[in-house]
């Protein structure tokens, strides 16, 4: 399982497991960057913390279009 983040974003390393755990983490992070009781500190750590999620996920992202790539030039060739 990946380790979640902490109120500080650098106490440990960010990691997801799958893109659909990255999105359930960037709403959670939504989540309490809306709360009207949120203090500027935490906002920011917060945001922090989105942003470093979303990175994750595109990177998720980034590697699965290239397997689909891979996978039709692959399947591709064989018909032209």
């Amino acid at each position: 399982m990946a380790r979640k983040a902490s109120n500080s974003v650098n106490d440990q390393e960010l990691t997801i497991d799958s893109v659909e755990e990255g999105f359930k983490l960037l709403d959670e992070t939504t989540k309490k960057l809306s709360e009207e009781d949120i203090s500027l500190e935490d906002s920011f750590k917060e945001f922090e913390k989105g942003m470093k999620i979303l990175k994750l996920v595109n990177e998720k992202i980034d590697r699965v279009e290239k397997q689909v790539m891979m996978i039709t030039d692959e399947g591709t060739d064989g018909f032209q």
